[in-house]
């Protein structure tokens, strides 16, 4: 059974790398920015997110990638067998948001789904809240982990870069 955490900060690359992950190892993905948001980047309610997080992590195996709620995290590491931790610096992530958000209409897969693109100022300040408050605590959890299951830290886009190539030769 293969159940495997892909999560970071935004536009990290999280998404591209569990989708060729997912294909590679046979395994269903899910993508936690479609339990989160509503069309128009509306949270769902907290209860139907919960709900479905909870189906999500209870199934056997799976690729799940992204953040969710901060409250989620703990149970949904907990229940992989392995994680992959995109731990980039801040700087990093807000270049590759800004051109994304420029780039936007003209993607493969668009965060959760979304025909429109999130409010850049909103999405910038998330990103700069993740960084300082979320990801101590996430690297805490993958610290704990790691005495029970593969953890992989990712800490350049050349280490992404690597990983991703050996899943697409893993398909071919």
């Amino acid at each position: 059974m293969s159940r495997v955490v892909v999560i970071g900060n935004a536009a990290g690359g999280k998404s591209t790398l569990a989708r060729q992950m997912a294909i590679a190892r046979s395994l269903p993905l899910v993508e936690i920015d479609k339990l989160l948001w509503q069309e128009g980047w509306r949270l769902a309610p907290p209860e139907d997110y919960s709900a479905q997080h909870t189906a999500a992590i209870a199934r056997d195996e799976w690729i799940i990638e992204g953040l969710g709620s901060q409250a989620s995290i703990p149970a949904r590491i907990a229940r992989a067998t392995e994680v992959l931790l995109i731990d980039l610096p801040l700087w990093v992530h807000f270049a590759l948001s800004a051109d994304r958000q420029a780039r936007w209409g003209n993607q493969d897969a668009p965060p959760a789904g979304m025909t429109k693109k999130p409010p850049t100022m909103a999405l910038f300040k998330t990103m700069w809240e993740v960084d300082r408050h979320w990801l101590p605590g996430i690297r805490e959890l993958c610290r704990e982990a790691e005495q029970t299951k593969k953890v992989t830290r990712l800490c350049s886009l050349e280490e992404i870069d690597e990983l991703q190539e050996l899943y697409r030769k893993r398909r071919s």
